[in-house]
């Protein structure tokens, strides 16, 4: 039996990416030296979203890793881990992760959204993850933690008029799509 089973380890994320819907980096984070270059990373990116991209799964086994993955509107977030990794912890990370996206970014999670708010994504994956050690797997934690200040946050006597009517706008909208 390999020793890698039997071995603990608080290092159980290989890596974080979020790609476009055309298989293109927005945003990656690898926590060991699988793929030392960017060369490397990119090619494996591009990889894992053909195998990915058509699929209808939530994992996949890719190079030796363990990859949970979840797709939305024309993004793409993966959650990796070793081979011998427990699919369950790697999930809970996904989720949290995409659920924390979500809020901060108000249901809205396309790539549009995702590039105005990138600052608070990457806090959000920070708090998250750091070095491969999973810190925190409550999306409400690691909202609070981000502390994004939304426009609806702000009282809106202090609102510009194109902010209150972004706000309507965006609460009629998911009114709708309920």
């Amino acid at each position: 039996m390999d020793d890698r089973l039997l071995e603990a380890s608080l290092y159980t994320i290989k890596g974080v990416a979020i790609l476009d819907n055309d298989g293109e980096r927005i945003i990656s984070r690898y926590y060991d030296e699988t793929f030392p270059t960017v060369k490397e990373q990119r090619e494996f990116e591009k990889n894992l979203f053909q195998k990915t991209s058509r699929q209808n799964a939530e994992i996949i086994m890719l190079d030796g890793l363990t990859i949970v993955y979840r797709s939305s509107v024309d993004l793409y977030f993966y959650v990796m881990g070793s081979q011998y990794e427990n699919e369950l912890i790697l999930i809970s990370v996904l989720n949290a992760f995409f659920d924390a996206v979500s809020t901060m970014l108000r249901k809205n999670v396309e790539k549009r959204f995702l590039m105005e708010h990138l600052d608070a994504v990457l806090l959000a994956i920070d708090e998250l993850v750091d070095g491969g050690v999973l810190l925190e797997a409550d999306t409400a934690n690691i909202i609070q933690r981000v502390a994004i200040k939304n426009e609806a946050d702000i009282p809106i006597t202090e609102q510009s008029v194109s902010q209150v009517l972004q706000t309507a706008k965006d609460q009629l909208k998911w009114s709708l799509l309920k």
